[in-house]
């Protein structure tokens, strides 16, 4: 992902103490915790970041 815009989680909580914020590129989603931005990042290709969320009952393009 050249080009990272991270976007904090729609399903945050309200006081912000359990967030995920996710990139997206045509290619790939990238998940990380918003606590700890340095910290490790899951990469999912295209097809497993929409079976995932085919799983979870959520829009390729919803986060």
């Amino acid at each position: 992902m050249t080009s990272t815009s991270w976007r904090k989680s729609s399903y945050s909580d309200a006081g912000g103490s359990s967030c995920v914020e996710v990139a997206l590129d045509a290619h790939a989603a990238a998940v990380r915790d918003s606590k700890n931005t340095a910290g490790p990042i899951l990469t999912f290709g295209g097809g497993a970041w929409r079976a995932l969320l085919a799983a979870q009952g959520e829009s390729a393009n919803q986060v």
